[in-house]
């Protein structure tokens, strides 16, 4: 097998990466570096070059089954495997990057974004929506899953998902899966605890929203946050 160790260290794709950074690599060089090493009497810069010219494009290479990549001599199922997690991971990271944003001016935006995956959950769940500085909601995720009546989240849980996705400001969301969305003592406590927590981490609380069978009630609209709710 030919790896990237006996190829000459000036041509070394790998040394080049470190070097220069992964933008002076060429296509096929990167490729080469995610092969590790080619087949016997062949670089793996020949084998990259081998793969791109077999199907064509970058794009073709990565809708590529494991059957077809190792047709490709040289390819075994190993690699295949490896090129496929790869590309995999390519994707995700592609569409988490050109992710759709969805604009929130109110909590009536926020209620039809939240409110039909949330109500008709059996047991009351938690969910948190991070906004950008333009006020576009970006990211949302269930929280915590809790009893029919009761589900208990930490604040510490809330804001280091809004701090690591650099969240400009944050919502909280939750079921009552008796259907009503009248908020309880506990909601409020929390909500008045998170808007604290808020203030001083610099990511502010805009809204809480209870979601019931046919309703919902917004915190801030209540007069619960004091904050600038939904201005960006």
């Amino acid at each position: 097998m030919t790896a990237l160790a006996q190829i000459p260290k000036e041509e070394r794709p790998r040394e080049r990466l470190l070097q220069q950074g992964s933008d002076a690599l060429s296509l096929t060089e990167l490729l080469a570096i995610c092969l590790g090493s080619g087949r016997r009497g062949v670089s793996v810069i020949r084998l990259a070059e081998e793969l791109l010219a077999r199907f064509g494009s970058l794009s073709n290479l990565f809708e590529a089954s494991v059957q077809a990549l190792i047709e490709v001599k040289g390819i075994g199922i190993a690699k295949a495997v490896q090129l496929k997690a790869t590309f995999a991971l390519a994707k995700r990271i592609n569409y988490l990057a050109y992710r759709p944003k969805y604009p929130v001016y109110g909590p009536d935006d926020l209620h039809a974004y939240i409110g039909p995956k949330l109500r008709d959950k059996k047991q009351e769940c938690v969910a948190i929506m991070l906004r950008d500085a333009q006020g576009n909601l970006f990211h949302d995720e269930i929280l915590g899953i809790g009893t029919l009546t009761q589900v208990i989240i930490h604040p510490r849980e809330v804001f280091h998902n809004a701090l690591c996705r650099r969240a400009a400001s944050l919502a909280l969301a939750h079921n009552h899966p008796s259907g009503d969305s009248s908020p309880s003592v506990a909601d409020i406590e929390l909500t008045k605890l998170l808007a604290t927590s808020g203030r001083l981490l610099g990511i502010p609380l805009d809204d809480h929203l209870i979601i019931g069978s046919s309703s919902y009630t917004s915190l801030w609209k209540e007069g619960i946050i004091k904050s600038n709710g939904y201005t960006s």
